[in-house]
């Protein structure tokens, strides 16, 4: 037995719209662009650095003064590196910072050892961040 529908009551073409299909595809392209972005972006903010800095020690001084050792690690180690050393009291605050200017050397890792003064007693020392675009006022003099 082979059921017949009611003419009328069902559309007889079934071939889809144009325009439904034409949004698919420009909603496809901007869903695929805006991820290209994201990637990309991503691949920029979490690539391999040109500079890494890294704490290797600590000395507290006295109740304001931290001596803080950290190395540099440089792509090119001709290039001058600033790093931005700080020193943290026992709340978790920032008690005292500090930019250090790495001069450019024949070897790639080189470690430094600065001084930072502090607005609370320190209880630790840590690299902030290293880069190598260092500003003109710690370049002269």
């Amino acid at each position: 037995m082979t059921a017949t529908l009611p003419e009328g009551r069902y559309p007889v073409s079934t071939t889809r719209r144009a325009v439904g299909g034409r949004t698919k595809n420009i909603l496809l392209v901007v869903v695929l662009l805006v991820g290209l972005a994201v990637a990309y972006l991503g691949y920029l903010r979490f690539s391999v650095q040109d500079v890494e800095g890294k704490a290797l020690s600590f000395d507290l001084v006295d109740d304001s003064t931290i001596s803080i050792g950290f190395s540099v690690t440089r792509a090119d180690p001709s290039d001058d590196v600033v790093c931005i050393v700080r020193a943290r009291s026992r709340d978790g605050s920032e008690s005292g910072r500090r930019e250090v200017l790495v001069p450019g050397s024949s070897a790639q890792e080189v470690e430094v050892t600065s001084v930072v003064r502090t607005s609370k007693p320190p209880a630790m020392g840590d690299v902030y961040g290293c880069s190598t675009n260092v500003p003109d006022y710690l370049r002269a003099g």
